[in-house]
C-alpha cells in the first residue's frame, strides 16, 4: 500500500533539492556506497552533490544514497513521517512510499533507538535473495558506542566499529539472520555525510 506521503502536492519553491549534477554525483555516491559494503567497518564519506541539504547535515549521506539508489521500482519505507523527504523522493526518483516495512525495497530509519525488529523487513527467498530490503540507519555517531568486531569478507582479519545509539537487539535479530543466507539484510549506519556499510556477509561480535 502506498504511503499518503506520496500524495501530497509538492511546491517547486520548497522542494529539497537532488544532486547539482545528478549523472557524475549520482556515480560518485554510487561508488562510495559499493566501497562501503565491499570494506564493511571502513567510512565512507559523502562530500559533495547536496550543498542545499547540509542545511540539515544529519540527512546529507541517507538522503544521497536514497537519491542514489531509488527508482520507480523501489518502494520506499520512512521510518517517520517526513513529508519533505517523500516528496523530495518522489520527484527526483519516482520512488513509491509505502507504509509497511515489509514491502520496502529500501528503507530509512530516522532514530536508531525506535527502529522495528528486523524480521519485519523482506529478507529476500532462496530463489532471489536479492529481494531483501537495504537499510539506512541513522545513528547518533560512528564512534563512541559500544566497540563491535566484525569479521568476514572484504575484512582481513578484523574490524572493529563502535557506532552510538543503536538498540542491543538490533546485533541480536542481525545475528539471527546468519542462518539464513544468501537471504537477509544489507545495511548502511549514517550519521551526517558519513557512513558504514554492514552487508549480510559480515559477522559481529558485540564485545
Amino acid at each position: 500500500m502506498e504511503n499518503s506521503q506520496n500524495a501530497l502536492p509538492t511546491s517547486l519553491a520548497t522542494l529539497t533539492p537532488g544532486f547539482a549534477d545528478p549523472v557524475h554525483d549520482t556515480q560518485a555516491v554510487f561508488r562510495i556506497l559499493l566501497d562501503a559494503l565491499s570494506r564493511p567497518g571502513t567510512v565512507g564519506v559523502v562530500e559533495k552533490g547536496l550543498p542545499e541539504v547540509r542545511e540539515t547535515p544529519a540527512a546529507l549521506a541517507a538522503f544521497a544514497a536514497l537519491l542514489t539508489l531509488c527508482d520507480y521500482a523501489t518502494p520506499v519505507w520512512l521510518a517517520q513521517t517526513d513529508a519533505a523527504l517523500a516528496s523530495a523522493l518522489r520527484f527526483h526518483t519516482g520512488a513509491p512510499i509505502v507504509d509497511e516495512p515489509g514491502l520496502a525495497a529500501f528503507a530509512y530509519v530516522h532514530d536508531a533507538s525506535a527502529m522495528p525488529a528486523l524480521e519485519s523487513f523482506p529478507l529476500g527467498a532462496a530463489e532471489s535473495p536479492e529481494q531483501s530490503v537495504t537499510l539506512l540507519i541513522r545513528v547518533d555517531a560512528l564512534t563512541g558506542g559500544a566497540p563491535v568486531e566484525l569479521s568476514g569478507p572484504g575484512i582481513e582479519h578484523t574490524a572493529t566499529i563502535a557506532p552510538a545509539g543503536l538498540p542491543a537487539h538490533f546485533w541480536r535479530e542481525r545475528a539471527a539472520l546468519a542462518p539464513l543466507f544468501p537471504c537477509g539484510i544489507d545495511c548502511y549506519l549514517v550519521c551526517g555525510s558519513t557512513l558504514i556499510g554492514l552487508p549480510r556477509t559480515t559477522e559481529a561480535k558485540v564485545n
